[in-house]
C-alpha cells in the first residue's frame, strides 16, 4: 500500500475528490464552493470538468451543482442527476433545486 501524501503533496484532483466526498447525503455544493474548498476558489470550471469525466461511483459528484441551485451538466445525463438527489431527498423542479440555499453545504 502506498502512503497517502501529505496536504502539500496532494494534487489539486485529489483534493477536489476529497471535497467531493465530504458533502453529506442530501446536501449540495457547488462548482465554486468544491473549487474553493480544494484551495483554488477561481477553479469553478476545472471542478466542472473533474465531475464530468469522474467515472468513480465512490465520488457522489452528483451533489455537485451550479451556481444558484441550476443543477449542471452532469456529463449529459440531467435526469439521472435529477434522480439520484431526488433519491436522498432533495427536490428538484425542473432544472432547479427547490430551497437551494437550505441544503447548500459549505465546507469548514
Amino acid at each position: 500500500m502506498t502512503p497517502r501524501k501529505t496536504s502539500k503533496e496532494r494534487t489539486f484532483t485529489d483534493r477536489v475528490y476529497d471535497a467531493v466526498r465530504a458533502i453529506p447525503s442530501g446536501r449540495v455544493a457547488t462548482y465554486g464552493d468544491v473549487a474553493a474548498a480544494a484551495g483554488r476558489p477561481r477553479a469553478a470550471r476545472a471542478v466542472g470538468t473533474l465531475m464530468a469525466n469522474c467515472g468513480q461511483r465512490r465520488i457522489p459528484a452528483h451533489r455537485v451543482v451550479a451556481a444558484g441551485g441550476a443543477l449542471g451538466g452532469y456529463g449529459g445525463q440531467e435526469p439521472t442527476k435529477a434522480a439520484l438527489l431526488r433519491a436522498e431527498g432533495i427536490v428538484v423542479v425542473g432544472r432547479r433545486i427547490r430551497h437551494f440555499a437550505g441544503i447548500r453545504w459549505a465546507p469548514r
